[in-house]
């Protein structure tokens, strides 16, 4: 399944994550479930940074003469 939200809504959705458990205002199965939406978002995030990172390589990589 693809997400066809951009990195950086992925990566706000996080960083609003992270600020509601640091706050320690949420219900202890609330805070679980948090817990494990950022896991997969975070894994999604560091998904599309290593394609971007492949991307670059590729593009700067030097190429043969034929």
């Amino acid at each position: 399944m693809t997400d066809e939200r951009s990195f950086e809504e992925l990566q706000k959705e996080l960083e609003d994550i992270v600020a509601r458990l640091e706050r320690g205002d949420v219900a202890v199965d609330d805070a679980i479930a948090l817990f494990r939406q950022g896991e997969e978002l975070y894994k999604e995030c560091v998904e599309r940074l290593r394609g971007a990172e492949l991307r670059i390589e590729e593009l700067t990589a030097p190429r043969a003469e034929a």
